[in-house]
Formats: structure tokens, C-alpha cells, sequence
């Protein structure tokens, strides 16, 4: 039995196709707003955030990237990148699932994730582009050891954070980021729904992840790009962090 599914995100973009594809199609780019993904520049090539080939290689138009898992499942990542005027692109993003033979009771759950995360991330290649683009970045991820069922979990996480209740888009509150000197930092709420939170700094985009929504670990995966940022450290204070340390 064949099993497809399939995600689509269409949006106009700031900044010119060649640097759009700076962003979605280099290592460079992914940790500005995805996570790390070193992308071999060629057809054949390599991406090896998921062991990826690159299947198309046309910059700065084409870009796709296609994982399999031997004879039953195949995932392809594509990019297609046109002109809008002089300083916006029009991005249209998919992937394409496809599954052989039996599948698991996990599959809608895998689905139901993929494309939230689908559209949270590509929220997040806006705000890198529209606040960060061309800035160099360190990507931070932490993560709670254990799975979680209970959206109790992710509200507690929120109201650390200072979110009300009655939080929304566009709310400004202080982010008391963990370092050394403890010092809050005024950001800005990008994007809440009950699977993620958002936040905007002037040097960082904070994303907080709610495993509930799927039986996963809470975690979190930030993108900094102040010069001085330490991925080692700043990788140990935000897992300390979470984690209640």
C-alpha cells in the first residue's frame, strides 16, 4: 500500500532569489533559521542533517533534496525561488512524503508534526530574512530527557517565560536569557500557538518547542547572532536552563 503526504508553504520574501538561496540552499544559511544542514554544492551531493542527496541543483531558482530509507519510504525537501521585484522573491516550499508497504499507527502523528513544523519554520526564514539576513549565526539546541504528554508541561514552560495567558503576536516582555550576567533582554513575541513559542531579540530568534502535542521531549533551538556568541557555552546555559539547573 502507497501512502504519500505532503506539505506546501507559498510566501513572498525580502531580499534578492540569489539571497534566498544563500539561505535555504548553504550551511551558512540553515542556522539562521532551521539547524545545522551542510549541503554539498552539486546534484549527487550530499545534506547531512538527514543524510540527504541533492537531487536539484539550479541556483538561485531550484533547490531539492530527497532522503530515503531503503525500499518503502522517500522524503523530499524542494525550494523553487522566482523574482518579485528588486528587493522580494516569491518562495514556494514542499515536501513530499511516501511511504511502501505497511505503515505504522505513528504515521498521522508524523504528519500532524511535519506540517506545523513546516510552517513554523518557514515564519522563521521571514523573520531571519526581514531582521538578520547576512548575519552569521549559532544555532543552540536543549532538550528535556524525557517524552510528555501533558500540555501542563509546555503552559509552565510559557509562563517562565512571562507569557500571560492572555498572551499574542506582537506582545513585548522581558527574556531573562541565562549567562553570566543575567541581565534581561527586551524581545518581542513572533509567533505563539499552542506547539511553539517565538520570541525576537535584537541578536537572536528563541524557538521553544512543545513535545506534547506528540508524545516528544520539550526542547528548544535557538538562533544567535551576536558576534561574541559562544555555541559551547551558550549550548550549556540554555540546556541548564530548561532543564531546572
Amino acid at each position: 500500500m502507497t501512502r504519500e503526504f505532503e506539505v506546501r508553504k507559498e510566501q513572498d520574501l525580502p531580499g534578492t532569489p540569489e539571497q534566498i538561496w544563500a539561505a535555504v540552499a548553504t550551511g551558512a544559511g540553515n542556522l539562521g533559521w532551521l539547524y545545522p544542514m551542510e549541503v554539498e554544492p552539486r546534484v549527487g551531493g550530499k545534506a547531512t542533517r538527514s543524510d540527504s542527496t541533492v537531487v536539484v541543483w539550479e541556483p538561485p531558482s531550484h533547490f531539492a533534496v530527497r532522503a530515503t530509507l531503503g525500499n518503502e519510504f522517500s522524503n523530499t525537501l524542494s525550494y523553487r525561488i522566482e523574482p518579485v521585484d528588486s528587493g522580494t522573491s516569491h518562495l514556494s516550499m514542499g515536501i513530499h512524503w511516501v511511504h511502501e508497504g505497511v505503515w505504522d499507527e505513528t504515521w498521522d502523528t508524523k504528519a500532524d508534526a511535519a506540517e506545523k513544523h513546516v510552517h513554523f519554520y518557514q515564519h522563521g526564514l521571514a523573520e531571519y530574512l526581514r531582521h538578520f539576513g547576512g548575519r552569521p549565526a549559532v544555532y543552540i539546541k536543549a532538550q528535556r530527557p524525557e517524552p510528555t504528554a501533558d500540555p501542563a508541561d509546555f503552559g509552565a514552560l510559557r509562563r517562565r517565560l512571562g507569557l500571560a495567558d492572555d498572551a499574542a503576536v506582537g506582545d513585548r516582555l522581558e527574556l531573562h536569557v541565562p549567562g553570566p550576567d543575567g541581565s534581561p533582554e527586551a524581545v518581542v513575541v513572533d509567533w505563539l500557538s499552542p506547539d511553539f513559542v517565538g520570541l525576537r531579540g535584537p541578536d537572536g530568534l528563541y524557538r521553544f518547542f512543545n513535545g506534547s502535542s506528540w508524545n516528544w521531549p520539550i526542547w528548544l533551538g535557538h538562533h544567535l547572532y551576536a558576534e561574541d556568541a559562544d555555541e559551547e557555552q551558550a549550548t550549556k546555559v540554555w540546556n541548564d536552563w530548561l532543564n531546572g539547573a
